[in-house]
């Protein structure tokens, strides 16, 4: 386990937002303001820029409390560092911010209807700068592999480019710069017919926490 400040030098460059540097953070509304985006395959996006107010106090605080943690996985004959930082909250798991339980209470009031079920877990992503990336992929560990389901993701921080392709390619790729509050919520079959990533660039060196909620057994 690494906490974040034995990366602290890779993270001195982040510059917050003029327009989103307040005292307080707080929530604005999702109905009437969310823009849905229809894809094919039977996915679909929602997108909600600056749902966060005072982002940039949210992402400082996330810093200092989450217990990020350095992973090591196994790629083709060798292990590799997982070039991220990461935390997992899971079902009844205590959240490290009052505004992510907010969050996630206003994210169960507007989509529980459609989706069903409520979000219950939380995975969380430190990218440090623009080495820190996460490639080609769907959320398809558990019932997302077979079953339609939400991913809301909320972004504080330095914005970074989300990619969507559809799966196997015959389509074209999105691109949604996201940071600073923004909300996406990758919904329908998007987590099998659709892949996303965040791809390295050298364009960017502050940093970015993205905030993934989840329903249960969705990885």
């Amino acid at each position: 386990m690494f906490e974040y400040r034995a990366y602290a030098g890779r993270m001195d460059a982040f510059q917050g937002s003029l327009l989103d540097w307040c005292e307080e953070t707080g929530l604005g509304l999702l109905d009437g303001t969310v823009k849905r985006t229809l894809l094919d395959r039977g996915a679909w996006i929602d997108v909600r820029p600056q749902w966060v107010t005072g982002a940039d106090r949210l992402f400082e605080r996330l810093l200092e409390a989450v217990p990020w943690k350095a992973e090591r996985r196994h790629m083709y004959d060798r292990v590799v560092d997982v070039p991220r930082l990461l935390k997992f909250y899971d079902e009844g798991e205590e959240l490290p911010d009052p505004l992510l339980v907010e969050a996630r209470d206003a994210l169960n009031m507007h989509y529980e209807a459609e989706l069903g079920e409520r979000f219950v877990t939380t995975g969380m992503c430190l990218y440090r700068d623009g080495r820190d990336s996460v490639t080609w992929h769907g959320d398809t560990i558990g019932r997302a592999s077979e079953e339609d389901t939400m991913v809301a993701i909320l972004s504080v921080g330095t914005p970074r480019s989300l990619m969507l392709r559809p799966r196997g390619g015959g389509g074209p790729t999105l691109r949604h710069d996201l940071g600073h509050g923004d909300l996406i919520v990758m919904g329908g079959s998007c987590q099998r017919t659709w892949e996303h990533a965040i791809p390295k660039t050298a364009k960017v060196s502050g940093a970015r926490i993205s905030v993934q909620f989840r329903p249960r057994g969705v990885r």
